[in-house]
């Protein structure tokens, strides 16, 4: 058996649809949010990285390298939000970030 295109996609998209649902059912944890947006980048380079196999072209792969850098700066830089949130507030439920004045 040959693993095709088709089955890169069905993983791409049932980890997208895993990471929608984590956003819209989970509305309490700030960290499953920021968990379930990975979810959906992983999906969206899972699809370059097919596409740009099928074609035979590299275009895709190096694009992954771009979103996979911008995932790693968007996660550290959530973290250390949230880690400072929590030092000041004692904790990150999401309804709790809406008193955070500027």
């Amino acid at each position: 058996m040959m693993v095709g295109l088709e089955h890169y996609l069905a993983v791409a998209a049932a980890l997208f649809v895993i990471g929608i649902f984590g956003i819209f059912l989970n509305r309490k944890n700030v960290i499953v949010i920021l968990m379930s947006i990975e979810m959906i980048l992983l999906a969206v380079n899972i699809n370059l990285v097919a596409f740009s196999t099928h074609a035979g072209d590299l275009v895709g792969q190096v694009f992954t390298l771009f979103v996979l850098t911008v995932a790693a700066a968007e996660t550290a830089i959530g973290l250390a939000i949230l880690v400072v949130f929590y030092r000041n507030r004692g904790t990150i439920e999401v309804e709790d970030v809406n008193v955070m004045k500027g």
